[in-house]
């Protein structure tokens, strides 16, 4: 992982916040990050995109849903610095995670997604 690379990808909101959610929730969907970000598909899936081009995310694909977590393989010291920055944060977060609490209908990791 380069650390440039790696820090710019940070420096969006949507990255970081996406970054945090993931951090906390251990996976999520599309279609929960939409809910949580309260953002439309086209622009959380840009955002995922960028995330995935540098290998911060991987994916798991359940018939046509596709479910994000953060990259196991990450480096070490990358993953510090999420987990540091979850922990140091987590107020942050806090409005995303009531609209995904609130959110009817939350995919089934073993059934389709929405």
């Amino acid at each position: 992982m380069d650390p440039l690379s790696f820090f710019k990808c940070l420096s969006d909101q949507t990255r970081l916040t996406c970054l945090m959610l993931l951090q906390q929730e251990g996976e999520l969907c599309v279609c929960e990050l939409m809910e949580a970000l309260q953002e439309s598909q086209p622009k959380i899936s840009r955002h995922l995109a960028q995330l995935r081009k540098f290998d911060l995310l991987s994916d798991r694909r359940q018939g046509q849903w596709v479910f994000y977590s953060i990259n196991p393989s990450l480096a070490s010291w990358a993953k510090r610095v999420l987990e540091e920055t979850l922990l140091s944060n987590e107020s942050q977060i806090q409005d995303c995670l009531n609209n995904l609490a609130l959110m009817r209908s939350r995919p089934n990791r073993q059934q389709a997604c929405c």
